[in-house]
């Protein structure tokens, strides 16, 4: 019997390089997946911000497909769960379980995120994940003043 098929898409930490393609997948994850959020900062600030900070400052992965580039991103902070987004037409073929695997993996003791109250499919998917609900907000706190759902998942 043949062996199945590797995953062609590589999790890897991102690099410099990456940058812009990290923001532009950001980009359109947010507009597709947030359309009612409005984005505090203009998209040349978000490529600033990905290319200044995340990528050289903060724990940022990228997904990677053959012909296709990066497809996703993750960013971790510690025990935080900061960020993880995927091109709207990569989305359904397990890339956000494996970034949540290794954001499990790179953090045993457990995480912990933040997400639009709006935004029902990442719910429905953390919630899948073992993520709880522990905490809700108006959003005065957060830049795009949404109300938002903390979730933790502790193993």
């Amino acid at each position: 019997m043949p062996e199945p098929a590797a995953d062609p898409v590589v999790l890897r930490r991102a690099v410099a390089a990456d940058a812009g393609a990290v923001a532009d997948v950001y980009l359109r994850s947010f507009d597709t997946a947030l359309p009612t959020v409005v984005r505090p900062h203009t998209d040349d600030e978000v490529r600033d911000y990905f290319r200044e900070v995340v990528v050289p400052a903060r724990e940022t992965w990228v997904a990677e497909a053959p012909g296709a580039g990066v497809v996703g991103l993750m960013v971790l902070d510690g025990e935080a769960l900061d960020q993880l987004y995927l091109d709207p037409e990569w989305r359904g073929r397990g890339i956000g379980d494996r970034f949540v695997a290794l954001a499990k993996e790179r953090s045993p003791g457990g995480l912990t995120l933040w997400t639009f109250q709006v935004n029902k499919p990442a719910h429905r998917f953390y919630e899948r994940h073992g993520f709880t609900a522990v905490a809700s907000t108006d959003g005065s706190r957060n830049e795009e003043r949404e109300p938002d759902v903390r979730y933790d998942w502790r193993p």
